[in-house]
């Protein structure tokens, strides 16, 4: 009988019970997007469930009308109230603005051919700080510090940087300074601090490692005083993304800035800074301007998903540069932060190809004629010889 117990004290901490390993833990704020990312590419037949707390949530079957989520799942259920977003090409399953409420277990069923796969997800929530927002920025982006609310006339707006004025707004325009103009000899920023005078906002630009800190703002409006800190996080980028291209006129060209969209991200593309795309989700807005219209017509086409943009019946008035800007946005901290990258692209024209074959061909016959030439001057040297040495001529091919 003491054996037995042994056995099957051994075979419990051998083997783990549910949700004791395996299980992915992620911390989330209140407010943010929270990505479960399978970490797989489905197929048109494999089957995807996810539960929170065993309810399920979301699904995508082989058929379309039985994919759904939150209250389409499971009448009554309408804990997340169009919160959920589903990537039928992974499974992966994005949480829109967590609350507390959401915190628990997400259970991924993965079904397959061959196989089920499971997986666990425990998600943590927790609050945040209305008074306080953080913010982290590469070099070189520009970074909005929102006040969230519309100032009237009166209303006086100071900002702070590690306890030092760096920026106001008063009701009188000839007090309102930025930088050196708040604090004479202050230069940290030299003309890289841009006001909202309707909101007071305050945008950094081309934000550097020694602007990391905390900024304090302070709202004096005609009934109160209200606070907030930004503590603000700076860190390097790689060399600036920079693609050189080169296609030729009727093809069809991508251009991939390797990113993912997120719920509250937004790409703009521009074209020899002329603004030809706006992806953002659920809608995106392509060539909206005359201008772009009649240079693309209807040649321009962009995922959703990764942001990349194609064009296709390449002409050679497309080549120029191509810029993406990708912002990142938060409802609840009102935060942009941007990066840049661009691709100048070549489109070759068919004349240009046929000029291109026209010259190979030319030093092809030219290199032929060469080899002619030379050979038929070695038979001639020859031959000439043997007219003129008769003699030498004879004792060198009996030699030979």
């Amino acid at each position: 009988m003491m054996s037995l117990l042994l056995i099957l004290l051994s075979i419990r901490f051998i083997l783990p019970c549910h949700g004791e390993s395996g299980a992915e833990a992620i911390l989330a704020k209140e407010g943010e997007s929270v990505i479960l990312d399978t970490g797989v590419k489905k197929t048109q037949q494999d089957r995807i469930r996810w539960y929170l707390n065993d309810i399920r949530i979301a699904q995508i079957n082989g058929d379309p009308s039985k994919t759904c989520t939150d209250i389409q799942c499971n009448e009554g259920n309408e804990n997340f109230r169009d919160r959920l977003k589903l990537d039928h090409q992974t499974g992966s399953l994005t949480i829109v603005n967590i609350r507390n409420t959401d915190a628990g277990d997400y259970q991924l069923k993965f079904y397959s051919s061959s196989s089920i796969t499971e997986k666990t997800f425990s998600v943590s929530v927790h609050a945040v700080d209305p008074n306080k927002v953080s913010l982290s920025a590469k070099e070189g982006e520009s970074v909005i510090l929102d006040t969230g609310v519309e100032k009237a006339q009166q209303d006086r707006i100071r900002w702070y940087f590690n306890d030092i004025r760096i920026a106001q707004i008063n009701g009188d325009p000839s007090k309102t300074c930025t930088d050196v103009q708040c604090n004479e000899g202050n230069e940290n920023f030299r003309d890289r601090l841009k006001l909202d005078h309707q909101t007071g906002s305050l945008t950094i630009v081309n934000i550097r490692n020694t602007d990391a800190g905390d900024y304090q703002l302070k709202f004096y409006s005609s009934s109160s005083i209200s606070e907030k800190t930004f503590s603000v996080s700076v860190h390097g980028v790689p060399a600036p993304y920079n693609m050189e291209k080169s296609v030729k006129e009727g093809e069809s060209f991508t251009l991939d800035p390797s990113a993912r969209i997120n719920p509250n991200d937004m790409m703009t593309w521009f074209f020899n800074n002329t603004f030809i795309a706006k992806i953002t989700l659920p809608a995106n807005k392509i060539c909206t301007e005359d201008q772009c219209k009649e240079k693309f017509g209807d040649r321009l086409e962009v995922d959703h998903q990764t942001g990349s943009l194609t064009i296709t019946k390449a002409k050679t008035t497309d080549s120029g540069l191509y810029e993406v800007k990708i912002s990142s946005r938060s409802n609840r901290q009102r935060r942009s932060i941007s990066s840049m990258k661009s691709f100048n692209v070549n489109v070759i024209g068919s004349s240009s190809v046929l000029v291109a074959g026209i010259c190979v061909a030319f030093l092809l016959v030219s290199a032929l004629i060469g080899v002619i030439y030379y050979q038929y001057r070695r038979v001639i040297g020859k031959n000439l010889y043997a007219v003129v040495n008769p003699n030498n001529f004879q004792k060198t091919n009996a030699s030979v």
